[in-house]
């Protein structure tokens, strides 16, 4: 998998995040998720807390493929107050 690449959106409580998956494995990925760890960043710079949400990996992934899928991750509005915004930093998968 690799790093998260993110874009902004017009709502400061989302963003685009792009994810690359490559199987190196002997058998297909049939399903599996990807948990994105977003972390809403305060106007100082400060790490406030980070937000868990989980989505679908883009399944099937044959063997030797590579795939890539942007999600819209978001948190709650109210989470992200003026001058303040999130960075989706953390991916971690579970294939199945």
């Amino acid at each position: 998998m690799s790093a998260p690449e993110r874009e902004p959106t017009d709502k400061r409580w989302c963003e685009k995040v792009t994810l690359g998956f490559h199987n190196s494995g002997g058998t297909a990925v049939r399903s599996g998720t990807v948990t994105f760890g977003t972390h809403i960043i305060g106007a100082l710079g400060i790490d406030w807390t980070t937000v868990e949400s989980t989505e679908e990996l883009p399944a099937p992934i044959g063997t030797g493929a590579r795939k890539e899928k942007t999600w819209t991750v978001c948190v709650e509005a109210w989470r992200v107050p003026l001058g303040m915004h999130i960075e989706t930093r953390d991916a971690t998968v579970r294939w199945k």
